[in-house]
């Protein structure tokens, strides 16, 4: 991670992002893209659900965020520290994190960092949660534009970092609970649905000006405590029917992917593999620095969501989440992102040259 770190460095004092013209000229950053704008479900939500009444999933308590920077409290991230996208953004150069956007601070020089709609619990299939984060994002192009004029926003947006990353909750949340949606549609079909509509998607952002867009594959479904949990019946090892659902929808999204690149010319577009990394660790914890993968840090609870997050009603840790791949039943540590996130940017680097 250093020796990315370092050569990332060097690119961004070649490719530093183009002062605003006009208005006193502005300044000069030395960041390889002008901003990160994120999309998708809680492993990209910095805390968008707290503003959002109705939601059932949500990271307001403790412990998450227990190992979160100087703060040391609650975000809304579901870790107990950064997250790939905060990871991600260091790496690019940015000294702070786009805020959630239904914050009150996504405003003024903040939206000048990006932008992020993630929301626990969205997914491919929920078009709901799809179509409001893309009027959210419209709504930033407008803020963004009365902020430092059209061409100047047009620039920006054209050449920040877009990160999509759902499709988790699309079968541990949904498929697996389903026997509707299951019974319509067999694996190999369902992934073709949420294919289809991430396509859409990818199809709509480049509409509206992105041209460098990231989109993470699924994790290793069978991996997941959580899952282990709920249909391992009994045994400690990953499920492999569910972790060969991943890889149909991921080898899904790659033919997707470069089908994209090839429609749009101007477009860079790539995967961010998060299965490989997370698999890895998932089955081999001790090779990577881990000492636990089956067990959580935080206790999680027994019943309907609770069986995925940290439950509020017990103080139940671990001494040191760094020992640990999944800080809850779905999501990694911060330890474990570092490692996830090293992977990522290594695979995105052909999108900010």
């Amino acid at each position: 991670m250093a020796q990315l770190r370092l050569m990332l460095l060097a690119m961004s004092l070649m490719i530093l992002s183009p002062a605003m013209d006009g208005g006193g000229g502005g300044t000069v950053q030395a960041q390889i893209v002008p901003a990160v704008i994120s999309f998708g479900d809680s492993t990209v939500d910095v805390g968008n659900n707290n503003y959002l009444p109705g939601a059932v999933f949500k990271a307001n308590y403790v412990p998450y965020g227990v190992n979160f920077g100087s703060r040391r409290k609650p975000t809304g991230r579901f870790s107990d520290g950064k997250i790939v996208t905060d990871i991600t953004a260091e790496t690019l150069g940015f000294e702070s994190y786009a805020p959630p956007y239904l914050s009150p601070q996504s405003k003024g020089d903040n939206l000048l960092l990006g932008a992020n709609f993630a929301s626990a619990a969205s997914s491919y299939h929920d078009d709901t949660a799809a179509m409001y984060q893309l009027k959210h994002y419209k709504e930033y192009q407008s803020k963004l534009a009365a902020l430092v004029g059209q061409k100047n926003a047009t620039a920006i947006l054209s050449d920040a970092l877009y990160i999509v990353s759902t499709g988790t909750g699309d079968f541990i949340q949904n498929y697996y609970h389903n026997a509707s949606l299951s019974s319509r549609y067999n694996v190999n079909s369902y992934c073709d649905l949420l294919i289809s509509i991430f396509s859409g998607f990818a199809n709509e952002l480049y509409r509206l000006g992105a041209r460098r867009i990231g989109v993470t594959s699924l994790p290793p479904l069978g991996c997941l405590p959580a899952t282990i949990r709920l249909y391992g019946k009994g045994r400690s090892g990953c499920v492999e029917r569910l972790n060969g659902d991943a890889e149909t929808f991921n080898n899904k999204l790659n033919i997707t992917v470069e089908a994209l690149a090839k429609k749009h010319s101007d477009l860079k577009i790539a995967i961010f593999d998060i299965y490989t990394p997370l698999r890895n660790m998932s089955e081999s914890p001790a090779s990577q620095g881990f000492l636990e993968a089956r067990k959580t840090c935080c206790q999680t609870g027994t019943r309907k969501t609770r069986v995925y997050l940290c439950n509020p009603a017990t103080v139940g840790l671990c001494r040191n989440a760094s020992d640990f791949v999944y800080f809850d039943g779905v999501h990694p540590s911060e330890a474990a992102n570092l490692v996830i996130a090293e992977s990522t940017i290594s695979a995105g680097i052909s999108l900010v040259t």
